[in-house]
């Protein structure tokens, strides 16, 4: 039926002019935004677990950043530490050299005190932004000495715990960190050992005691190496771990990174082919409305 009241051809071309410029102006937003989901009004699942998902990749990022500082810490004190315990294996040398020396003791003495002063340049030097983790302030628990048979006296350690926060924790439905805990080293304890070593050797070594004190004092500087060993060797594991972990961290923001992106990442190559097929439809659509408004001018020619 032809009514010049109500065209439903009209009405029809124009519902569908109005899906399509909806669906033209979502398109155009889509790239120029470069998003599929921008707001929850577009995808309300997908935004607030994007949005959560952008929040942990952020936090894992940030805390990555301050993994630096620390690794950069402890590689600082571990380089430190190989270096003393370079320092340390020359010390045994001489010690070991002294052995069988019938003479010249002063001038070993003076070799000794000459390392143990490069050791207490070294612990110095092996601190990053000043964070000590070799002991560099220089706490002893107790000030150690030699006998004059050999045998040294030494404090405990003076070491503390430190927790690097590695990530987030979403356990059991609870925001929280994860940790890793490591222990310092104590390298001026072992430099106050070998100073004291130093200090009397000379007139330790050439008493009638003498070779009691460079037997037992070899033994004692076994020790000391061994110590100096583990304290390198410990710095490096935590360097490792440290290092480890970053991997780690980088690799699960770029797996985020990318679950978010393809969550709400518009295809450009898809909205693009979308945006010419729509704008093809709206040419169409307004042709259909121009042909569907032009009906009514029809009954006029009943009338002629």
């Amino acid at each position: 039926m032809t009514s010049v009241l109500t065209n439903l051809s009209s009405m029809a071309a124009l519902r569908s002019l109005g899906n399509i410029g909806k669906q033209l102006e979502m398109t155009q937003k889509r790239i120029s935004s470069g998003l599929r989901v921008e707001t929850g009004k577009d995808n309300a699942a997908y935004y607030a677990l994007s949005e959560r998902m952008r929040g942990d990749s952020s936090a894992y990022a940030s805390i990555s950043e301050g993994l630096t500082l620390s690794a950069n810490s402890v590689a600082t004190a571990r380089l430190g530490a190989e270096s003393f315990l370079d320092l340390v294996d020359r010390f045994a040398e001489r010690i070991a050299f002294a052995q069988n020396a019938e003479g010249g003791m002063a001038a070993i003495a003076g070799d000794l005190k000459g390392l143990v002063t490069e050791m207490t340049a070294v612990i110095s030097a092996s601190t990053f932004n000043g964070d000590d983790l070799v002991n560099a302030a220089g706490t002893l628990a107790a000030t150690p000495t030699v006998s004059p048979l050999g045998v040294l006296t030494a404090g405990a350690e003076v070491t503390e715990t430190r927790r690097l926060v590695t990530g987030i924790s979403r356990s059991g439905g609870s925001y929280g960190t994860t940790a890793i805990n490591f222990e310092t080293v104590d390298l001026t304890r072992l430099q106050a050992s070998f100073a004291a070593i130093a200090d009397g050797f000379e007139a330790n070594a050439t008493a009638t005691t003498g070779p009691t004190f460079l037997a037992n004092i070899l033994a004692e500087v076994d020790t000391l190496q061994s110590g100096a060993v583990d304290a390198a060797t410990r710095l490096g594991v935590v360097e490792k771990s440290i290092n480890s972990q970053q991997d780690f961290l980088a690799a699960l923001v770029d797996t985020l990174d990318t679950s978010v992106g393809a969550m709400v990442d518009a295809d450009m190559e898809e909205e693009a082919a979308r945006l010419q097929a729509l704008q093809i439809q709206q040419q169409l659509a307004t042709q259909a409305l121009s042909i569907a408004n032009a009906q009514p001018q029809g009954i006029l020619t009943l009338f002629e």
